[in-house]
Parts: structure tokens; C-alpha cells; sequence
């Protein structure tokens, strides 16, 4: 039976894609979709934010934590440009989004109507890989099935723009076959990549003559733990991971560095300083400063786009191909050697002592990575794990123990705040027999997380598992920012631009019906985590943390400590600050 409008049409093209949930917000311009999205409720589920930008976010979250691709809705105009955040976010982290956005009726294009965007222009960067306005009944589903092609084929967000009365329109009989009508399907698969042998012989002759291996694993390395850990094994190698790596492989092993980079280990700053051969697997990271010197080693790179072999440091042999065919297809050309392992595990056991230390310091208020470390004894092994961005992002990455094979995501390239709590949503909703843990500061908390927070008190009640945790890390502070000002700008901070006005996180989390604890003392930290992840209902853990534990880099320049603490010595408070970064650089130097 044929759809009854091109809306209609839509939604049952979603359907066909295995598309379970739809985020979005309404507005006028998408109404015949919601009505039709109203129609097909018992097969697919509307999932109302409290703002575009988190539904965009959600969609978002729904790719990273295994959903498939996300799929946003929003009206023309003001609807549309709240989408662009959760987009970028898509695009810079490589996930693939579709968003469905409404536009005014076709007749009225042109004439600055009401709500009236150019939406081409607005979209054309975010979306550039596919966007598309369906200007006749019969460009849909065709249009949709490129779009989710597109997605899926290039892991970024596309965009589909349907005017108001295309929406409205009558669906066209389904597979008519004539000049200018173009019939598609919902056909899709994922290619095998697999490098030439003589490549991945060469890579083999180049990683065999190095004594000192590192290998960097990024996200794109999914899937491919096993051989990435028999290759580290065979050459006597260490790990470090990018941001988005970092939940890929068990950090309890004895030469994992843990995350490489300005929020990372002295553990991985020293595999980096020390290695003379590097194999970087599925990895963009950024921090340039933080990889091997020039000259310093030689390198091989894997990754499934060609594109990006050699953007962040000169690659001397590129194997192009996905992570799992490509290591697979490496470990039986690799002879076991004794490489660098002792050293390495060395600067692994140095961290772990310095990461001691740091969680043992006692400034004025709580110590904030006590708080995340101490969540490694309590996190379950089926949780799930989304990160917020700001100071927390530094705990998580230093201090926070994944058990094997639990997701942890956050906004690591475009580093945008507020993502916590639209990918614990979305996680939550992938997977609602499973415990969600979402780690914020209070800046991203009231940037749009205290909204979402109305999300979770209004749809808690259907979860299988209940549990969804909140960790508020309230400081009164924008911390990372205020450290950032300090070292590389050598400023003191500025209360103006950084104080984070207070607000209740616990009381707000009883008030709508959900749990709230506070906590303020070193000894309560470990029964909260305990009580929070054993209760029957969502919970806001507040955690009064000390603003002044600083965001020391690994194996910062002296000169960039000294212009830190020249930055500190101007700050009218700022004594026990420099104090504790006296200390914490004094614990490196040790070690």
C-alpha cells in the first residue's frame, strides 16, 4: 500500500533503514513529518530534547555508542541553525548523522519569509560530503537512501532539506520506471580494505628494524585489539592512546602508557620522546607537540582513509585499509624481539606512582581526581560512559580505569561542552538494561545539562536498569579555561569571564523526582559512588571540588611551568594553586 504523503513516505524510508529513533524538536515547518512520525510510533520513536543543538548531540551519541546512524530532526530557521553544533561534532569526530530539516513552502523561497535561512549555505560546510533539498515528491526516498549511503560511506553527517509542501504533498506510486525518475533501495555494505602485500612487507621490514616501538591507537583501531596487542608483544613495544582511543584496550596492562597528549600520561610522553619507530594505528590525534621529534623516528600508519596517512606526522610506509584486515595481515610477518618492554613498563609503573600522589593530595576542598579515580572500584562492567568537556576530560583521561569493553565517549575534536548528558541519553536509550555514568563540570552542567536532566526525569520510568549517573564536579570555576589562561598565555585568571555561578545540582536532582548527593569529604567519595550506582532511580552526584588542583601537561618545558607560575603569583588567591603545582611537578621530576 502506498504512503499517504511524502512525510509518511519519510518515515517509512527510516524504517527501512533499521532507523529505531528519531531526535528532534518541533516546529511548524516539520509538522507533516510528526504527524507521520505519529502514524509509525509502534515502529519507530520520536525522542524529544529540550534544544536542536542535543538532539543533534543525540544523534550523535546514538552512532558512537553502536546505534547505527543517528537521525535529528528539526524545523526551518532558528530550529535549523541549533542543529550545527551536534553536526560539527559528527563531522570532526567521523560519525555518521542524517538530519531532516523542514523549510518554508517552496512558493515562498526568496521572499524573506518568516523563518525563512538559506539553508544550503548554512549546511553546505557540516554537510559537505551530502546535502540535498527535495524539491518534488519524487526525489524521496532516493534522496534519503544517498543521504544514508553517504553517511555510512564517509562517516560524517548529511543533510536532507524538505520544503513545508513537499512534505505535504501526495506520495507518487512507488517504483515508477521512466526518463527522470530514479528508483533506489536501501542496499548497503561495508568493504574489506586491505593493503598490498608488498606494503604491509614493508611495514614489516621498517617495524622489525626499530628497537624502540610505539604504537598510537585511535578509534579507528575498533575491532582490532587482539592483533594490536600480539603486534605490542611480538616487537616489545608500549601503547598510548588518542582521547577516542582510550576505550579500546585494557590500561591495566603493563606497557598501556594510557592517552597521549596534553591531557595525557608522563607514561605516554615518554614513549613518545623515546621511541624510534612508531606505528600509528587508526589515530588523527592532534597533539602534534606530543609526537616523536623530527628525525626522531621512523613511522608506519594504518588507516581505512587515505586521506589522512601522514596529516600529523611524516609517515615513511602507509597501509591504507581497515584497522582489523590490515594488523591481522601484519602480525604473521612480524618475529618476535625483545624491543624496549622493561623501559617501558618502567615509565608505566613511574605514572601510576605520580598518579598516586596526585589522587593523595588534600587542597582546601575535595580533590576532584580522588573523585574519578575512586569511580574505577565502583563502575560496573556493563556500564556506559560518556564524558563531558572541560577539567573532567583531564580526570577521565588520567585517572578513570575502563573495565574491558565498556564505551566511553565525548566531543574530542570539536571539545564542545554539554555533550555528557545527550550521549548518556542516547547511549541509555541504545541500551536500557545497561548502567550509564556521564561525567560534567558545573559549566557544561549549566550550559544545557541541567535541561537535559528534565529529559532523564521524564523518561527514567521505562528503563529496565534505572541507573543513569550523573557526576557534577562543581568548582564555581571554568577550570580548564582558567589553566589554560595561565600557561599558555601567561595571564592570571579573570573571576569575570571564569566564575561559574553557584546552583544546587543535588537539590535540582531531588526536585524533579530523581536522587541527589552531595559530597563534600575525602571518605565519603567511595560509598557515594557506591550508593549512587546501587539506587533505584537516576542521581546527581555533586562533588564540591577544589578549582585550584592544577591541569598540569606531561612533561611540561620549564618554561611554560615558570610563566604558570608567574601567572599564579599574580592572582590574589592563587597560593595554594602554586603550591600544589610545585608539587605535582616536583612528583614528575622524581619519576
Amino acid at each position: 500500500m502506498a504512503s499517504t504523503t511524502v512525510a509518511d513516505g519519510i518515515v517509512d524510508r527510516l524504517i527501512d533503514w533499521d532507523v529505531a529513533r528519531v531526535f528532534g524538536y518541533a516546529g511548524d515547518g516539520v509538522d507533516p513529518i510528526l504527524a507521520a512520525l505519529r502514524r509509525k510510533e509502534d515502529r519507530i520513536e520520536l525522542v524529544t530534547a529540550r534544544h536542536e543543538e542535543m538532539a543533534a548531540f543525540m544523534a550523535t551519541g546514538n552512532a558512537k555508542y553502536g546505534g547505527g546512524p543517528g537521525v535529528c530532526l528539526a524545523t526551518q530557521g532558528p530550529g535549523a541553525i541549533h542543529l550545527l553544533q551536534g553536526l560539527y561534532d559528527a563531522k570532526l569526530d567521523r560519525r555518521p548523522v542524517v538530519a531532516l530539516v523542514g523549510q518554508v513552502v517552496s512558493t515562498a523561497l526568496g521572499s524573506g519569509y518568516q523563518q525563512e535561512v538559506d539553508l544550503h549555505t548554512l549546511f553546505k560546510d557540516v554537510c559537505a560530503q551530502y546535502l540535498q533539498v527535495a524539491a518534488s515528491p519524487q526525489q524521496l526516498p532516493h534522496v534519503l537512501d544517498n543521504a544514508f549511503r553517504t553517511a555510512l560511506a564517509t562517516s560524517s553527517p548529511v543533510c536532507v532539506i524538505v520544503p513545508h509542501d513537499v512534505q505535504q504533498a501526495q506520495a507518487p506510486e512507488p517504483g515508477q520506471q521512466e526518463h527522470g525518475i530514479v528508483v533506489s533501495s536501501t542496499a548497503y555494505a561495508r568493504p574489506r580494505t586491505i593493503p598490498d602485500v608488498d606494503d604491509l612487507e614493508s611495514a614489516a621490514d621498517l617495524l622489525c628494524a626499530g628497537r624502540r616501538v610505539a604504537i598510537l591507537v585511535g578509534q579507528g583501531a575498533a575491532g582490532a585489539e587482539g592483533p594490536l596487542r600480539e603486534i605490542a608483544e611480538r616487537l616489545g613495544a608500549g601503547i598510548t592512546t588518542s582521547l577516542l582511543g582510550k576505550p579500546l584496550l585494557d590500561e591495566s596492562l603493563p606497557y598501556h602508557c594510557g592517552v597521549m597528549g596534553h591531557l595525557g600520561t608522563t607514561a605516554s610522553a615518554d614513549l613518545m620522546a623515546g621511541c624510534d619507530t612508531l606505528l600509528i594505528v587508526g589515530s588523527n590525534d592532534p597533539w602534534t607537540e606530543y609526537y616523536p621529534a623530527p628525525g626522531q623516528a621512523k613511522a608506519v600508519q594504518v588507516d581505512v582513509a587515505a586521506r589522512n596517512i601522514g596529516t600529523k606526522f611524516p609517515v615513511d610506509v602507509a597501509l591504507v585499509g581497515d584497522a582489523v584486515s590490515t594488523l591481522n595481515a601484519l602480525v604473521p610477518l612480524l618475529p618476535a624481539q625483545a624491543g624496549w618492554r622493561p623501559e617501558v613498563e618502567r615509565s608505566v609503573t613511574a605514572w601510576r606512582e605520580v598518579a598516586g600522589q596526585r589522587v593523595a593530595q588534600r587542597p582546601s576542598r575535595l580533590n576532584p581526581q580522588l573523585v574519578v579515580h575512586e569511580l574505577s572500584e565502583h563502575l560496573p562492567a556493563d556500564a556506559q560512559v560518556a564524558v563531558d568537556v572541560g577539567s573532567v576530560t583531564y580526570w577521565y583521561a588520567r585517572f578513570l580505569r575502563l573495565p574491558p569493553g565498556v564505551p566511553a565517549h565525548l566531543s574530542s575534536t570539536l571539545a564542545s561542552m554539554g555533550s555528557a548528558m545527550p550521549y548518556g541519553i542516547a547511549a541509555k536509550l541504545l541500551h536500557p538494561d545497561r548502567p550509564v555514568v556521564a561525567l560534567a563540570g558545573d559549566g557544561a552542567m549549566q550550559m544545557n545539562g541541567l535541561s537535559e536532566l528534565i529529559t532523564v526525569a521524564d523518561r527514567w520510568r521505562g528503563w529496565a536498569d534505572p541507573r543513569f549517573v550523573v557526576l557534577v564536579l562543581n568548582n564555581g570555576d571554568l577550570a580548564e579555561v582558567s589553566w589554560e589562561q595561565r600557561e599558555m598565555e601567561g595571564d592570571p585568571r579573570f573571576p569575570t569571564s571564569q566564575a561559574v555561578p553557584s546552583f544546587p545540582y543535588a537539590a535540582y536532582a531531588d526536585l524533579l523526582g530523581l536522587r541527589g548527593l552531595r559530597v563534600e569529604d575525602p571518605a565519603r567519595v567511595g560509598p557515594v559512588w557506591a550508593e549512587a550506582l546501587a539506587a533505584d532511580r537516576p542521581v546527581v552526584v555533586e562533588a564540591v571540588v577544589d578549582p585550584d588542583v592544577p591541569l598540569l601537561p606531561p612533561r611540561q618545558p620549564e618554561q611554560k611551568v615558570r610563566q604558570t607560575l608567574r601567572a599564579l603569583e599574580r592572582e590574589a588567591e592563587g597560593g595554594q594553586a602554586h603550591e600544589l603545582l610545585r608539587a605535582q611537578r616536583a612528583h614528575e621530576e622524581a619519576r
